[in-house]
């Protein structure tokens, strides 16, 4: 007797999320005689062809007189109540239409073989089951059309018959891919569209101030660039296993897509790392160490794409202690780049603060809050979504959510990563000033009895110490001194309402010119005398 349909809801989730794509196999093992999976009515996503379940057993060779039968039930889950009939309420439920359900009236002489479908239950609107026996001797394959949107289920049990094997497919209307990952496409291909306009901005401005790139900016040039074909590539995986199904090409595609999603994530960490360490604004180089960063991302990458390739390879069932050998290198130098880079960029607003570089603190400033923003928003979708998966073990948990479950597990962390990419592109967008604000020095506005006019005064100062050894001024014929012309006034130079002031040599051009000035002014009143 199969054990009751909300027990085993469980394995069949755990199935529809494995089963990639098309078609699944049917069996009499226990984890393989159910199969669901999420299907999309022809109205709620479009294609050329209604959708179906298509159920085709293999043919037994037998001896004439043999006719072994397998029970088939077909499915939407919230459907499942109409399936077997319970005789009294200490009883247990019964499935399968026998000699004794025959005589209790459950089912009738027709119906040998069958799974129970109780009438007297209530038939969610639009949905069907449909309850066969199949028969090995001649198989007839049993085709199920979709009318509605939902999560279908397939069952079997092998009535008169031990063995058992067939093929089921779950062809949706679109193509070839699997309902609950069908969103990936049009998501993948929006991605591409948004990094190429983000790409596009950037070499507009790249090319208008190609003269005064930095070399971050480069760095975030080539990432750019590679995010472009990197989600392009990951839409192209998508659409062609939408068109073709699993075949070499696909299984080929998807090892593609993993090596360039670790080289994304290899790539990120690297570019972030010598952002925080002031690569290109606070330092022109950084020396040796830039070699050691070099080669902490290049072990994350090999690390990457060895995770990756195990990840499609190794099944949980064959997964032992060996695994740890390929989680463990990449946990370690994920966890180097974490604390170095939080390190780096602490390090780095403490000495821009010191030194009163107010501009260049507060870029990283920004960026510290769009690193903190990014960790509490990933903490907070993890904390919420605790409580969702804490139901996972309802049987209702998977069909309530294969919808949005590629949005939980993929979705929301590329978005994530999209503004994180963007909004550090735009904190070191090319400017026309670029050199000049990385490689000078802003002058401290807030020291206190410092100002351009002590300092004018200071040298006045020094002039009249220097007079009182030689003659005071000019004099007349009598002798009589004449009054010296009024000098000019010096007021303090003050910056402009929000503009900083860098040291980059015009304010000490322009009082090299004044000092000229007014040492012509003294040989001009000296010669009158």
């Amino acid at each position: 007797m199969l054990p009751t349909w909300r027990a085993l809801a469980v394995l069949l989730g755990i199935c529809a999320v494995a089963c990639r794509a098309g078609e699944v196999a049917l069996d009499e093992k226990e984890a393989n005689r159910q199969r669901c999976s999420g299907m999309y009515s022809r109205n709620s996503w479009r294609g050329p062809v209604d959708p179906f379940i298509l159920t085709t057993f293999e043919k037994l060779t037998l001896e004439e007189d043999a006719d072994p039968i397998v029970s088939l039930v077909i499915f939407e889950f919230r459907d499942e109540t109409s399936i077997g009939v319970i005789p009294s309420p200490d009883a247990q439920t019964e499935y399968i239409c026998k000699d004794e359900s025959i005589q209790a009236g459950y089912c009738n002489d027709t119906q040998i073989g069958e799974f129970i479908v109780n009438h007297n239950s209530t038939v969610e609107e639009g949905g069907s089951v449909e309850s066969v026996a199949i028969h090995l001797k001649d198989p007839k394959p049993i085709k199920y059309m979709i009318k509605k949107t939902g999560y279908y289920c397939i069952g079997t049990y092998g009535y008169s018959s031990d063995v058992y094997k067939a093929v089921v497919e779950f062809r949706n209307s679109y193509g070839e891919l699997p309902a609950a990952q069908i969103p990936k496409l049009p998501f993948y291909g929006g991605l591409t569209i948004v990094y190429a306009v983000v790409g596009a901005f950037w070499a507009f401005l790249y090319v208008q101030n190609r003269h005064d790139i930095l070399a971050v900016q480069n760095y975030i040039t080539a990432i750019i660039v590679f995010l472009i074909v990197e989600m392009l590539m990951t839409w192209g995986f998508y659409d062609y296993q939408n068109r073709h199904g699993s075949n070499a090409m696909e299984k080929a595609l998807m090892i593609i897509v993993a090596i360039l999603n670790a080289g994304r994530n290899s790539f990120s960490f690297f570019l972030l790392l010598i952002v925080c360490m002031g690569y290109g604004v606070v330092k022109p180089t950084l020396g040796k160490t830039m070699l050691i960063v070099r080669g902490l991302a290049a072990a994350h990458f090999l690390f990457g794409v060895i995770y990756a390739v195990a990840s499609l390879t190794i099944t949980p069932d064959s997964a032992g202690p060996l695994v740890l050998l390929v989680i463990l290198p990449l946990s370690g130098t994920l966890t180097a780049f974490y604390v170095w880079t939080l390190n780096s960029l602490n390090l780095t607003m403490k000495d821009l603060i010191a030194r009163k570089q107010t501009v260049k603190a507060m870029m990283y400033k920004k960026l510290w809050w769009c690193i903190l923003g990014s960790i509490m928003v990933i903490f907070g979708f993890f904390f919420i979504n605790s409580f969702t998966f804490a139901g996972r073990t309802d049987p209702a948990f998977v069909p309530d959510h294969w919808q949005t479950r590629w949005f939980i597990l993929d979705g929301w962390l590329n978005l994530v990563y999209l503004f994180d990419i963007a909004f550090v592109a735009y904190l070191w967008r090319p400017t026309a000033n670029n050199r000049r604000f990385a490689m000078s020095d802003e002058l401290a506005q807030d020291d206190e009895g410092f100002e351009v006019a002590s300092f004018g005064g200071s040298l006045d100062e020094e002039e009249a110490g220097a007079g009182e050894q030689t003659p005071r001024g000019p004099t007349d014929a009598n002798g009589t001194s004449v009054p010296k012309a009024d000098a000019p006034t010096r007021h303090p130079r003050e910056s402009m309402d929000g503009e900083p002031v860098f040291a980059v040599g015009d304010d000490a051009d322009r009082w090299s010119d004044e000092s000229a000035r007014d040492s012509s002014e003294r040989k001009g009143l000296t010669k009158d005398t």
